[in-house]
């Protein structure tokens, strides 16, 4: 099998899994140049960062940090197509540099956000795997 990568493509997706998917996985294609195999690791290093830096939301002391992590959580979800998530954090990032007191209820959800871009980033690993 000269030539072809050993990294098998995930299967498309039913016309139900298109509606739920928290990542839009042609904007992952295109930043990754087509390569499932770096779309692979694109996905584990984001579920991994993902988590951390949702760890700091939830251990942050001063808005600013609030912010920083917001703004990164933001930034590297949009990167991969979890415009959902990155809208999350849009949204409360804008609510603190507005003056808004933490919302717990935004925590809460990004924290569903996160769970979710998570559990689908492991069926898609899994898959992969298989």
């Amino acid at each position: 099998m000269r030539g072809q990568s050993a990294v098998k493509p995930a299967a498309t997706p039913s016309p139900q899994e298109e509606i739920r998917r928290p990542i839009d996985l042609e904007h992952l294609s295109r930043q990754t140049l087509g390569d499932p195999g770096l779309e692979l690791e694109v996905l584990r290093l984001f579920d991994e960062m993902s988590h951390v830096y949702y760890g700091r939301l939830e251990t942050s002391t001063t808005v600013a940090e609030l912010l920083q992590n917001l703004h990164t959580l933001k930034g590297a979800a949009a990167g991969i197509g979890a415009f959902g998530l990155a809208e999350l954090a849009r949204v409360a990032e804008a609510e603190l540099r507005e003056g808004a007191p933490v919302n717990p209820e935004r925590i809460d959800d990004l924290n569903v956000a996160v769970e979710e871009v998570s559990a689908f980033i492991g069926a898609r690993l899994k898959a992969a795997a298989a």
